[in-house]
């Protein structure tokens, strides 16, 4: 036989898989789809009754310019919008901020007030569609704007359906978008979980993400660690605010990343549900079954996209999205084979969401629930998996809490070793990348890519300038100050920052007057 090869988590792969290489207690460890502890998926019937939900991530420009895109990827049969927002928004600063300048509208979407807010939204049915926002720090700001515009049309916050990413942990560790420290930061996200109880109640008020960490170079074992260790702390955080555990619990939600190396990844989303299950059941005592469900959205890994070659990433798209199909993810966006070189087109975006489609109405992966199930290497590689992914876990509690290890550095420094690996595999040819390392050609294809307006940048500046003077400014000094005075003491914070918002106060200001109060983290400061 040839020599093992290695998984990306590291363990090796046989080259035959017997019956002797299942785990003894196979019974215990599967249950049944929709039943503890979900290794088969979160609901009974799964993709039987319904496929997953196909979403497009997508934002760039201007607000009327991403308006027009969701409306195309609405009529091409997207099912769920996913909103991209450009650095500035993601930051907390407004377009017209000295430290936004080149920023604005590049790598998303720019939302500097309702306005923005109303006109990305203008003639969709937000009581019909499920809006994904990729929003961290200021994701509380973002939602209220919504549900502002959602009102406005005569949407109650009880019809809403959406997720906020929301996850400033792994903004610590991996991405590096975050404003305040971690202590306001878990604050925020606990007053988030209150908010939506009350107020948005089908709402995913979190989406812990392990998909940046893999994007940064962390394996399939250290992406569900990480990314679980990140939610047992915001379970803790909305614990330590007198949440009931079963009042926050069922709207959690995940994102992950689908890779090109399948068996693994279906291995993964299956010891991840596991692992999920037993930790809400075991350590938090949770009793509503929807708290033991680890739901999840899912995208194919941007990061082994190629610019060489592009058009082979519409084969390398559809088979990580074959692997979250299989793994049994809730919804999913696949990435466009050209966004290694810049937004995607109209047309890429298209053939991204029609490769969802042929994988939900043409293959007969709906007609069952959970094909592997039982599949020697599958079933094998999950425990593997799922032992991997706990004892990095207990190295992250070790340190005392997922907040501990982050100070220490230690997340951060596990990731640079795995990414330095993958690097050096890549230089020396050990790990084939087609087009990249292996099967060039000589020359490659021209391409036309999607160009961002650079004048947007002045036009959302003059915006501004016209939303200050039209205002009642009174109105928004007086709206702010009750922002920070719930921000000095405990009140929770989206109410006072919902009345601002709709006093047409900007995100810049809102985020501005946290700042004032809980201050900005430093990579260098000790929290």
């Amino acid at each position: 036989m040839s020599e093992a090869r290695s998984s990306e988590s590291g363990f090796p792969i046989k080259d035959v898989y017997t019956a002797a290489d299942l785990p003894e207690d196979l019974d215990s460890r599967l249950g049944g789809p929709g039943e503890f502890p979900y290794t088969r998926g979160v609901y009974p019937t799964m993709y039987t009754s319904r496929p997953w939900t196909m979403r497009q991530y997508a934002g760039f420009g201007t607000a009327t310019e991403s308006n027009a895109r969701y409306h195309q990827l609405l009529r091409a049969g997207t099912m769920g919008l996913s909103v991209a927002f450009d650095l500035p928004t993601q930051m907390g600063y407004d377009s017209d901020d000295p430290i936004a300048h080149g920023e604005v509208g590049k790598v998303g979407v720019a939302i500097d007030s309702i306005e923005d807010m109303r006109t990305l939204f203008d003639g969709i049915p937000l009581d019909k569609v499920s809006t994904s926002m990729t929003i961290n720090a200021p994701g509380s700001v973002l939602l209220l704007l919504y549900q502002l515009v959602a009102e406005e049309s005569g949407v109650p916050g009880s019809a809403l359906n959406g997720t906020i990413q929301n996850d400033i942990l792994k903004e610590y560790i991996a991405r590096g978008t975050y404003i305040f420290p971690p202590k306001p930061s878990l604050r925020l996200v606990a007053d988030t979980f209150a908010y939506c109880r009350a107020e948005v109640p089908k709402w995913n008020t979190i989406s812990i993400s392990g998909y940046h960490m893999a994007e940064a170079g962390a394996s399939p074992a250290q992406e569900i660690a990480f990314t679980l260790a990140n939610g047992v702390e915001y379970v803790r955080a909305a614990l330590a605010a007198g949440l009931a555990v079963d009042d926050f619990a069922p709207r959690l939600s995940f994102f992950f990343v689908a890779r090109t190396t399948l068996l693994e990844e279906v291995a993964k989303f299956r010891a991840a549900r596991r692992i999920w299950a037993r930790l809400m059941r075991d350590e938090f005592g949770a009793k509503n079954p929807k708290s033991l469900m680890l739901r999840f959205h899912t995208q194919t890994a941007g990061v082994q996209l190629t610019a060489q070659q592009p058009e082979v990433n519409l084969v390398r798209v559809a088979v990580q999205g074959l692997g979250a199909v299989l793994g049994g993810t809730q919804s999913l966006h696949t990435n466009s084979f050209d966004e290694a070189i810049a937004l995607p087109t109209e047309k890429a975006a298209r053939l991204a969401l029609r490769t969802q489609q042929v994988l939900a109405y043409e293959t007969d992966l709906t007609a069952t629930v959970d094909p592997f199930a039982g599949s020697y290497v599958v079933e094998a590689m999950t425990a593997e998996l799922e032992t991997a992914a706990d004892e990095l876990m207990q190295r992250v509690f070790d340190h005392g809490s997922a907040v501990d290890a982050i100070e220490a550095g230690f997340q951060k420094r596990e990731i640079e070793q795995s990414a330095y690996r993958i690097a050096q595999e890549i230089d020396s040819g050990e790990r084939v990348v087609v087009g990249l390392n292996r099967f060039q050609i000589d020359e490659e294809e021209p391409y036309e890519p999607l160009r961002v307006d650079p004048t947007i940048e002045v036009g959302q500046a003059e915006r501004l300038a016209k939303l200050r003077a039209q205002r009642d400014s009174g109105a928004v000094e007086r709206a702010l100050a009750e922002l920070r005075a719930a921000a000095e003491g405990d009140a929770n914070v989206l109410y006072p920052m919902k009345d601002a918002l709709r006093a047409r106060a900007t995100v810049g200001e809102v985020c501005g007057t946290l700042r004032d109060v809980w201050g900005i983290h430093r990579p260098s400061d000790r929290f």
